[in-house]
């Protein structure tokens, strides 16, 4: 379906990987030029070389996005390449491990929240000024369901998540009618978040003394998905690029789970 974002300038953070990834090559297949930021040079690269097969722009920048320094530098490297401008931006990056309460330090909890929220709103500080000067500019936030039906862990990654929710709702108030403020919220998403060393698959198998697959399994289990498995990467892209074209034009302050029904409250 041709969603009418050919030539439309798209800036997604934490690309290289996941839903990140997915993403990217789903705007790419729409014909949009595409920007894209992470700290993994070397997925970068080799996600380059997929969007360049596909007939599409893209320009790539290494940065660390916990840092308000990375963010600034990686964003303005972006931008330089297509002369200042932008239309799209997805806030995509985003990290956590399965950690009870007690096992999180002052320092986990400001790492947690300077990746997964203050890189948010680093990068929307970056691109408004940008946006507000076009028509139809919009920003979607990668959250979670957790954000909404949070799970004793992780507490602190449910926590960044519910203030990127905040940071939606109140942006898209603010920057109406000129520019859509939206969210994604994922469920269980088999990405390298979770099948990475230190991941949420490694570290849910300590908590559940389990080995990773068994433990991811035994999850899934105790929150009832009706559609009874983990989702995948593209499923989610699919609906980003939705939320970012005109074919969701009525569409700001949402929150749209792409959860296997894993939220139950109506609102």
């Amino acid at each position: 379906m041709d969603m009418g974002l050919a030539g439309k300038i798209i800036l997604i953070t934490g690309a290289a990987k996941g839903i990140g990834q997915a993403t990217a090559l789903a705007f790419a297949r729409e014909g949009a030029r595409l920007g894209l930021l992470d700290i993994d040079s070397e997925g970068l690269e080799a996600l380059k070389g997929e969007v360049k097969a596909l007939g599409s722009e893209v320009v790539t920048a290494t940065a660390d996005l916990s840092t308000g320094g990375g963010v600034s530098e990686g964003i303005d490297n972006l931008l330089k390449a297509y002369d200042g401008q932008v239309d799209v931006l997805v806030n995509n990056v985003g990290s956590g491990a399965i950690r009870t309460f007690d096992q999180l330090s002052d320092e986990e909890w400001d790492l947690t929240f300077q990746l997964n929220f203050m890189s948010y709103v680093r990068s929307c500080r970056k691109v408004l000024p940008i946006l507000r000067q076009r028509e139809g500019g919009v920003i979607i936030n990668n959250a979670s369901d957790l954000a909404r039906q949070p799970e004793p862990v992780p507490i602190d990654y449910s926590a960044s998540k519910a203030a990127v929710l905040a940071l939606t709702k109140g942006l898209a108030r603010s920057e109406g009618p000129k520019i859509r403020v939206n969210a994604v919220a994922p469920g269980p998403v088999w990405t390298p978040f979770w099948t990475k060393p230190g991941g949420f698959a490694e570290t849910m198998g300590q908590f559940h003394k389990m080995p990773p697959q068994e433990a991811v399994e035994h999850e899934m289990k105790l929150r009832q998905l009706p559609l009874a498995r983990v989702g995948t990467p593209e499923e989610v892209a699919n609906v980003i690029v939705f939320m970012a074209s005109d074919r969701a034009s009525f569409v700001t302050s949402a929150v749209w789970g792409v959860d296997g029904g894993s939220i139950r409250n109506i609102a």
